[in-house]
């Protein structure tokens, strides 16, 4: 009996011990920190690492993340200016500065947060109208934002940001804006198709005009090409006839023929004359009838 008490005794202590080294020492892990209470006053925070506390006089009261933290709100019915119902999410990023204060000076500083975003939600809201509403997120956002932080500075907390994740209008007015979106886009595609009908249309004048000038210039230049070629051709031809008649007239000139031969020369010429069908009337020349006379006097001689 007394062996089995003694184990007992043994087991005992090392029961005690062990209880007041988990309330002796103490880790605090990295971006936190810790409130130390002594016999149930604030003593201490305490900062990340190994500390050794006095056992069954201090003890930890709160463990505080000092990392930013974000705290998503279930949607909130909102009221607007022109009295329409919207549902609103929220997001709010936060972080704590002061561990004593986040943890006495509120009960719970997410609920707090929470509720004082409601309330300062509607009340900025409440001031707009609905297209006021959808069209000024980056507006909210900031009011938000400086009330929230100014609020919640007594509590320890910063507020980073606040974000809108969604704003839901009534189904009766998503229908009507549904409607009115799908007129705009329908109304822009018509715009758009006129306008390319229309530019098609420049563009085919455009390329008519176009072609048709390039039309007038190939055919005027053709035309001037066709009249220089002509021109050419008369010149060349003028300058043949002008060559020819010069070797002719050098040729009887330098044959020298006398009027008789002259003379015989024109009678075998007068047949091809006369077989136009429109020659009905010849002009003889008077140097005809004198050739003919020395004709007359050559064969008289023979």
């Amino acid at each position: 009996m007394d062996f089995v008490g003694v184990i007992a005794g043994v087991v005992a202590v090392l029961a005690v011990l062990l209880l007041m080294l988990s309330r002796t020492i103490v880790i605090v892990n990295q971006a936190s920190t810790a409130v130390v209470e002594r016999l149930g006053r604030f003593q201490r925070t305490l900062t990340p690492g190994l500390t050794v506390l006095i056992p069954f006089v201090d003890r930890i009261r709160e463990r505080v993340d000092m990392r930013e933290q974000v705290a998503s709100f279930p949607p909130q019915p909102v009221i607007t200016e022109d009295n329409l119902v919207v549902s609103i999410d929220t997001v709010v990023y936060f972080q704590v500065t002061d561990p004593k204060a986040a943890t006495y000076e509120i009960s719970s500083f997410i609920l707090g947060i929470e509720q004082l975003t409601v309330t300062t939600l509607r009340n900025v809201i409440g001031s707009m109208d609905l297209e006021q509403t959808l069209t000024s997120r980056d507006s909210i956002n900031g009011q938000l934002r400086g009330v929230l932080d100014e609020a919640t500075g007594k509590w320890g907390i910063r507020v980073n940001r606040v974000e809108l994740k969604a704003i839901d209008p009534p189904k009766s007015v998503q229908e009507s804006m549904e409607k009115q979106l799908k007129a705009e886009r329908e109304r822009r595609a018509t715009i758009l198709i006129a306008e390319g009908q229309k530019q098609s249309s420049i563009l085919t004048a455009e390329g008519e005009k176009q072609s048709a000038i390039l039309m007038a210039e190939g055919f005027a230049q053709s035309e001037v090409v066709r009249a220089s070629a002509d021109a050419e051709a008369l010149i060349l031809r003028a300058e043949g006839e002008a060559v020819a008649l010069e070797k002719v007239y050098s040729a009887i000139h330098e044959a020298n023929p006398s009027s008789a031969a002259l003379a015989h020369r024109y009678l075998e010429t007068l047949p091809v004359m006369a077989q136009g069908d429109s020659n009905k009337m010849w002009i003889i020349p008077s140097e005809l009838t004198g050739a003919m006379d020395v004709l007359k006097k050559g064969f008289a001689k023979e």
